[in-house]
């Protein structure tokens, strides 16, 4: 658990159940989404995944049957930044709002209040988040970024 976070937080989404309890969280699950089936993920170790969870914020949806069916995650230091990661929402389980319902959750969780800036990153999402209140970086001119080329790989140019 992060130093942050007291308690699991449970949030209704209609017949679904979102939390951010890591005991309910199905691993396998999510690897195998994010490893297969994800553009933003594909092909990447499963144990660089877990641990990208172990240091993050979970939130996981669930069906009445307890079954996971979606995930997101929330980078953040608790206080001021977050940035929300990896959400997906299994197939049989798309056009519920769920992937909507994971982002609301994240930002309604009470000890995220104080975040005052959050970011994320999507390449065909942009409707669901904007509905939540995000919005193009108004200067991505302030931004930068850093990609290294991973260990086995020749550098980037």
């Amino acid at each position: 658990m992060l130093p942050f976070e007291t308690a699991p937080f449970e949030h209704p989404h209609g017949a679904y159940r979102l939390s951010t309890d890591r005991r309910c969280l199905d691993m396998g699950r999510i690897c195998a989404f994010l490893i297969e089936e994800s553009y933003w993920a594909l092909g990447l170790d499963r144990a660089l995944i877990e641990r990208s969870i172990a240091g993050s914020l979970p939130f996981g949806a669930y069906a009445a049957d307890g079954a996971m069916v979606g995930f997101a995650r929330v980078v953040t230091d608790g206080a001021l930044f977050a940035y929300l990661r990896d959400v997906f929402v299994l197939p049989p389980h798309r056009g519920q709002g769920l992937g909507r319902a994971l982002g609301a959750a994240a930002l309604a969780h009470p000890d995220l209040r104080t975040v005052r800036n959050w970011m994320l990153a999507t390449r065909d999402a942009h409707g669901v988040y904007a509905s939540l209140g995000f919005a193009p970086v108004r200067d991505p001119s302030i931004y930068m970024q850093l990609r290294p080329s991973p260990p086995d790989q020749e550098p980037m140019p």
